[in-house]
């Protein structure tokens, strides 16, 4: 699996470029990108249409080509989070078919506009006492719906990156060990890449609040998924305790993760390249001081 892109300007060699998710509001160049510079992002994160609709919104090309330009000129790596409505383990058909569509659109848009990847929450699936029959049934729709998709990306295209989820529901992959099945279901596609929310994996029971938590948590991670598959961190803090499986964030330091854990995520080895994208309260208003504390932190 290939490793950071290859990219120039001021942003570009940062170990770990960190912003957080910016607003689009009046444009990408117009909205995300002015508010990028208002609240010092080296890296952001978008959504493309309206995250709670299956609108397949389209783009203007030539604001994505300034877009796509600009960000180039900067060494900015930016990323697309997929609408909070795509579930790929829905036993209702349309929610499958259209969470298979909006992800292909995410992904063609990421192209478009010069993203990285596509973040993507993994899903979960309606028990109806079926025990583990419904699993079964929704990871083959994952496979059915994500493969095709993947294997059109090509060797240069956009990421898919699962986001495993905090483990509210019956998920389809909460937490670190559920993404050896999830990965093994799409054959190891080297275009899948993951997402580590640590609120998630917090909230799903990794013990990132203790001493070497955090960098077991990490290579974990990597001894299921192999180099190069950490693509992204959503650093998050969080408002509830280990294994409350409750997916509420909180300021980084100020929950029950606790500081010493992002200071210990940001030094471990697997980390380098990836970039830091902040979803706390309070990061997209400027001087909140959360973008910095994590610039600090790093090597």
């Amino acid at each position: 699996m290939s490793s950071s892109p290859a990219v120039s300007g001021p942003y570009a060699g940062l170990r770990n470029p960190v912003g957080t998710h910016v607003k689009v509001g009046p444009g990408l160049v117009k909205g995300a990108l002015a508010s990028a510079d208002a609240l010092g992002c080296e890296t952001i994160q978008v959504f493309v249409g309206n995250p709670r609709g299956w609108a397949l919104s389209k783009g203007d090309p030539a604001v994505d080509a300034e877009f796509r330009a600009t960000c180039a000129e900067r060494g900015m790596r930016t990323f697309i989070h997929a609408p909070y409505l795509v579930n790929l383990g829905s036993p209702t058909r349309a929610t499958y078919e259209s969470s298979v569509a909006s992800v292909a659109h995410n992904l063609v848009r990421a192209a478009q506009i010069g993203s990285e990847g596509v973040v993507v929450h993994t899903g979960s699936c309606v028990d109806q006492g079926e025990g583990t029959t419904a699993y079964d049934a929704a990871m083959r729709q994952v496979r059915d719906g994500l493969l095709p998709v993947l294997d059109a990306l090509g060797d240069d295209g956009p990421w898919l990156l699962l986001e495993p989820t905090a483990g509210q529901g019956r998920s389809l992959c909460a937490g670190v060990e559920d993404l050896e099945p999830y990965l093994a279901a799409l054959d190891g596609h080297p275009r899948a890449g993951i997402c580590l929310d640590t609120c998630h994996v917090f909230a799903a029971g990794a013990p990132l609040d203790e001493p070497g938590g955090t960098t077991a948590t990490v290579d974990r991670i990597v001894e299921i998924g192999g180099p190069g598959r950490l693509r992204l961190v959503h650093a998050n803090d969080s408002m509830d305790v280990r294994g409350a499986f409750k997916d509420r964030h909180q300021r980084i330091g100020e929950g029950h993760i606790g500081l010493p854990a992002f200071e210990e995520l940001l030094a471990h080895e697997a980390m380098s390249g990836v970039p830091v994208i902040l979803e706390t309260p309070g990061t997209r208003t400027a001087g909140d001081g959360q973008i910095d504390l994590l610039k600090k932190l790093r090597p």
